[in-house]
């Protein structure tokens, strides 16, 4: 096992890491992706009969999202795991 100030340090690195790609991604799927709904707009979805960008902006984002809460918990537990920090 590492020193105890070293480990706490690789923790904390691992961990923002991971929170600074998570708040990228979300950034991505809450600003980035609303961006492009005026041309994406411009392509319907045969099935619904919406246009693109509205089922982008409604459904997809809110889809990603909620796959992130659930890929973060996974990823953050793995880290806590490895550091031997975690809650069982």
């Amino acid at each position: 096992m590492q020193d105890t100030s070293a480990n706490d340090a690789a923790h904390w690195k691992r961990t923002t890491n991971l929170m600074l790609t998570h708040l990228g991604i979300w950034f991505f799927f809450g600003y980035v992706i609303h961006m492009f709904v005026v041309p994406l707009n411009k392509i319907t979805i045969p099935i619904l009969g919406f246009p693109l960008g509205f089922y982008m902006a409604a459904q997809g984002s809110l889809a990603a999202f909620v796959i992130m809460l659930f890929v973060f918990a996974k990823q953050q537990d793995r880290i806590d795991r490895e550091h031997g920090v975690a809650e069982d």
